[in-house]
C-alpha cells in the first residue's frame, strides 16, 4: 500500500506532462476553423475539375482541328496504373525510412518547382491575355533549332511563344521562388491547383470502359494503402511537394502562420476529374444542348467528398477518398444512362475513334477466307 501511494504522484506527473506535450505539439483549433478548412478543401477540389473539364473540351477540339491525334490512356494502361503507382509509393516510403527526409525533399522540391512553373504559366496564359491592356502588343516569337541539312535535318527545339507568355513565366517564377524558399501553404496550393487543372485538361480517357477500369483499380489501391498499411499516410506527411492541397484548421487562431493542416491529395481530384471531363465531352457529342451527365456526376463528386470529410472527422482517422468518390462518380452516370436509355451511347462513345483500315482486294480475300 505504501508503494502504491508513493508511485501515484509519479504517474500523475507523467500523465500531466504527456497531456501538456500533446497540447503544445498540436496547435489549438476551433470548430469554426475546422469547418473553414474542410469547406476550403472542397472548393479547391471542385474548381480544378470544373474548369479543367471545359478546358479539355477546348483542347480536344484544337487537337482535331490541327490534325494531331492526342495521346489517350488505353485499357492496358489503366489496368497497369495502380500497380505502377503502388511501386512508386512503396519506393518513396522505403526512401523516407532509410535516407534523410531533408535531402529527398530537396531533390523533389527542385523537380516540382520546374513542373509547377510550367503548369502555372499554362494556366495564367488566358488570364494574362484578358488582363493586359490592348495597347500593349502581343509580339510572337519562334525559337527553331535544327540539326543536319536538307533531308537529314530534324528539329531539336521548335517552340513558339509570345510576349504575354513571357509575362506569365515571370509571374510563375516569382510564385515558384516564394514556394521554394518559404514553403508557404498558399504557394503550395497555387501549384497544386495548377497541376490539377492541367491534369484534368490534358490527361484524356478515350472511353468509359477505360475510365471504369482505372477508377476501379485505384479504388482498391487507395483502400489497401490507407487501411492496410501506414505507407500512404507516412508518405503524404513526409512528402514536401505540391502534390496535395492543404488548409490550416487553426487559421482563426494563428492566422497565415497556422500549421495544423487538413489535406487532400491531388490524385483524389485528378483521377475522378478526368472521368468527369470525359462525361462532359460525351454530353457535347450528344448535341442536346445540355450537360446532364457532367453536372450530375460533378454533384455526386461533391457529395462523395463531403462524405469522406464527415467520416474522417467522426472517426479521427485518415480516409481513402476514392472509397467514397469512385462509387459516386461511376454509379451516378451509369445508373442515369440506364434509366434514360443512353447506356449504349455512353459505352460506344470515344474521343478518338479507331481508324478503320482501308478496304483493299487483299483484305477482301482474307475476309472471305
Amino acid at each position: 500500500m505504501a508503494d502504491s501511494v508513493t508511485e501515484m504522484p509519479l504517474h500523475i506527473e507523467e500523465s500531466f506532462k504527456e497531456t501538456l506535450k500533446n497540447a503544445t505539439d498540436k496547435p489549438p483549433t476551433s470548430i469554426e476553423g475546422i469547418a473553414i478548412a474542410y469547406l476550403s478543401l472542397v472548393v479547391m477540389a471542385v474548381l480544378p475539375i470544373f474548369f479543367g473539364s471545359f478546358r479539355s473540351v477546348k483542347y480536344l477540339k484544337e487537337q482535331k482541328e490541327s490534325g494531331e491525334r492526342p495521346e489517350t490512356m488505353s485499357n492496358k494502361d489503366a489496368l497497369m496504373f495502380p500497380i505502377i503507382a503502388s511501386c512508386a509509393l512503396f519506393a518513396l516510403y522505403i526512401f523516407f525510412q532509410f535516407f534523410s527526409k531533408e535531402y529527398i525533399n530537396l531533390l523533389l522540391t527542385g523537380y516540382f518547382f520546374f513542373l509547377g512553373v510550367l503548369a502555372l504559366s499554362h494556366l495564367l496564359s488566358p488570364i494574362i491575355a484578358l488582363v493586359v491592356p490592348a495597347s500593349i502588343p502581343n509580339v510572337p516569337y519562334h525559337v527553331h533549332f535544327t540539326r543536319g541539312e536538307r533531308d537529314a535535318r530534324y528539329d531539336i527545339i521548335n517552340y513558339k511563344f509570345t510576349s504575354y507568355d513571357v509575362i506569365c513565366l515571370l509571374i510563375s517564377l516569382c510564385l515558384g521562388a516564394w514556394y521554394l524558399f518559404k514553403k508557404h501553404w498558399i504557394a503550395n496550393n497555387l501549384f497544386g491547383i495548377a497541376f490539377a487543372i492541367n491534369g484534368v485538361e490534358l490527361l484524356h480517357l478515350n472511353n468509359v470502359v477505360t475510365g471504369c477500369i482505372l477508377l476501379s483499380g485505384l479504388f482498391l489501391y487507395d483502400i489497401f494503402w490507407v487501411f492496410g498499411t501506414n505507407v500512404m499516410v507516412t508518405v503524404a506527411k513526409s512528402f514536401e511537394a505540391p502534390i496535395k492541397l492543404v488548409f490550416p484548421q487553426d487559421l482563426l487562431v494563428n492566422g497565415l502562420n497556422a500549421s495544423n493542416f487538413a489535406m487532400l491529395g491531388l490524385g483524389d481530384i485528378v483521377v475522378p476529374g478526368i472521368f468527369i471531363a470525359l462525361l462532359l465531352r460525351f454530353d457535347k457529342s450528344l448535341k442536346r444542348g445540355s450537360e446532364f451527365y457532367f453536372r450530375a456526376t460533378f454533384s455526386a463528386y461533391i457529395v462523395g467528398l463531403l462524405a469522406t470529410i464527415l467520416v474522417m472527422h467522426v472517426f479521427k482517422h485518415a480516409q481513402p477518398a476514392l472509397l467514397y468518390l469512385v462509387p459516386a462518380c461511376l454509379g451516378t452516370p451509369l445508373t442515369l444512362a440506364l434509366l434514360r436509355g443512353d447506356i449504349n451511347a455512353l459505352f460506344n462513345y470515344e474521343d478518338q475513334p479507331a481508324k478503320e483500315e482501308p478496304v483493299t482486294e487483299s483484305s477482301k480475300s482474307k475476309k472471305t477466307e
